[in-house]
């Protein structure tokens, strides 16, 4: 990848594993829709006088049907499911999980018709990765820290966070970043605007909630913003390589500032999982370039 796109990937990979220990400190008072659309209203309000003054609105509306779907896929139902499943696991457990998009997106692209999606190396890295998932929830499932439910939403996640980066990158490609981003907030805060009302009449959260829902809302915006420039500059299945590293950091944040456990799932698991996901991203000698990609 190019120096630029470097720079991002490092700022993304540890801005993107903040957001796991403030959604676990803001559920503890507020219910997953209206944390939803409390982020992503306050994103919107802190996008919107950027984006209508650079008139970067104007392309992004012309592409409104695909802003929604990226907004459904990428933002609306992977929050709400994320926020859920932290009522009842660990914020590092649930970083861990979402680790696995990238193997999600090899095979997808296989699935559509990549012939280089899965070679051998690649199907190495699912093999290794899908082991690591298996102990990771296996060993954790054991010793009662996680549910069903909540490995399932955990699933959702990760397929709806390999598939939007591919839709953005074929549907939204050549837009710029802070147009589709602020009208992606916009559509998701109208679309829980009910369940935001709802929660608001209840009374405001403490003081350490609204902070933690400020720090998710400035993250969001930050960091979706150069998730997009990410996915323009290296290409979709690169760009969801930031699952490496931002893990780890929820995982030490969580130990350290929530007095999470390091399980002996976590442990193992994890490995895997990081080295599932980076054999399942190499390059095939191979392959055609992929004509939005900055790798060199």
């Amino acid at each position: 990848m190019s120096t630029q796109a470097w720079l991002i990937f490092v700022a993304l990979s540890l801005v993107w594993g903040v957001p796991y220990l403030f959604i676990k400190i803001a559920v503890t008072e507020v219910e997953p829709m209206p944390l939803t659309g409390i982020r992503t209203l306050m994103a919107a309000l802190i996008l919107l006088p950027f984006a209508l003054r650079s008139g970067s609105l104007r392309a992004a509306l012309r592409a409104w049907p695909w802003v929604v779907a990226f907004a459904l896929i990428e933002i609306a139902l992977p929050w709400a499911l994320l926020a859920h499943s932290e009522e009842r696991i660990s914020s590092g457990f649930a970083a861990v999980m979402i680790a696995t998009v990238p193997i999600v997106g090899s095979l997808i692209s296989w699935i559509e018709g990549d012939r280089h999606a899965l070679t051998r190396v690649r199907v190495v890295g699912l093999v290794t990765g899908v082991v690591g998932v298996a102990i990771l929830v296996g060993i954790d499932s054991l010793a009662g820290h996680i549910d069903l439910i909540s490995l399932l939403e955990l699933v959702i996640i990760a397929v709806c966070s390999a598939v939007g980066p591919m839709m953005a990158d074929r549907k939204l490609h050549g837009i710029r970043p802070l147009g589709v981003i602020t009208l992606t907030f916009v559509f998701v805060s109208i679309l829980t605007m009910p369940w935001t009302v709802a929660g608001l009449r209840l009374g405001l959260p403490s003081g350490k909630v609204l902070v933690a829902i400020a720090v998710l809302a400035l993250i969001s915006t930050v960091a979706l913003t150069l998730f997009l420039t990410l996915i323009a500059k290296a290409g979709p299945v690169r760009a969801t390589v930031v699952t490496f590293v931002n893990p780890g950091v929820a995982v030490i944040l969580g130990i350290i500032v929530l007095s999470e456990p390091l399980t002996l799932g976590t442990i193992i698991g994890f490995p895997l999982v990081i080295l599932g996901s980076y054999l399942t991203t190499r390059p095939h000698p191979g392959a055609v370039p992929d004509p939005h990609s900055a790798v060199v």
